[in-house]
């Protein structure tokens, strides 16, 4: 009976919903091993293109969970959330709802997604912003496509219209951000900006503007004139797409 009692207490520290590896040291089986090696030749022979999203998918969780078939989660995570970057990119609390994502599964994903955020700003900070546009417009996406609720960012640039910063200036919910124009303009003045881009993302995927976001564009248009700052544009990010508020004509 203290036996029982005891190895049902060493169960206790297991998170039922995690996926258990065998112990460490046990070998894995000859298919699975095979199986790993095949998919990090391809990969290191033709890339990310050479894989599906739910291979990329095994390529990361194999850190996770090394001795174990990474497969069926894969799948599963791709069924929830779609493909391999809402996956990346979906809240811990959220993956965690699915059967087999632990700490150790959510770490290797959120590592996976800080970098794709850091390679991408750098090709865009420190340099100037009007003749690295597809740069910038590919950071954006890569930072605020994804996300399920809205997020208001400023890039501020310099008067060779280098950018100095970007920064969030404030998070919403999944259709509305509050925005402050003072708070902007305070926050350029700071940083000795000559110029700004605004960018949200509509997590909803259509970039059309709302009448909100035309209003509030005009008050920070308005303001930036009044101090000699220059508003570049105003860009809305989609799930696939974005809306330049300069190119459509409303800057």
């Amino acid at each position: 009976m203290v036996q029982q009692n005891a190895f049902q207490e060493s169960m206790a520290l297991f998170d039922p919903d995690e996926a258990v590896s065998p112990p460490k040291g046990t070998p894995q089986p000859s298919y699975l091993r095979d199986h790993r090696r095949r998919l990090r030749d391809r990969f290191l022979a033709g890339g990310a293109d050479a894989l599906p999203d739910y291979e990329m998918l095994e390529l990361v969780l194999f850190r996770a969970i090394p001795r174990q078939d990474v497969k069926p989660l894969a799948r599963k995570l791709l069924d929830r959330f779609g493909d391999f970057n809402h996956v990346i990119s979906a809240p811990a609390e959220h993956l965690k709802e699915t059967k087999g994502v632990g700490d150790a599964v959510v770490l290797e994903l959120k590592i996976v997604e800080a970098a794709a955020h850091r390679l991408a700003k750098s090709r865009v900070i420190q340099r100037p912003i009007l003749s690295s546009w597809q740069a910038l417009i590919d950071y954006c996406h890569t930072a605020m496509a994804h996300r399920e609720t809205e997020q208001f960012r400023v890039l501020y640039l310099d008067r060779k219209n280098v950018l100095i910063a970007d920064e969030e200036q404030a998070k919403g919910t999944v259709d509305h951000v509050p925005v402050y124009p003072r708070e902007v303009m305070k926050r350029a003045l700071q940083l000795n900006a000559s110029a700004l881009i605004l960018v949200h993302n509509h997590p909803s995927g259509d970039p059309s503007p709302s009448e909100s976001d035309l209003r509030m564009t005009e008050q920070i248009d308005r303001s930036a004139q009044t101090l000699g700052l220059t508003l570049h544009d105003h860009i809305i990010i989609g799930k696939s797409c974005e809306l330049s508020f300069r190119s459509e004509g409303y800057l």
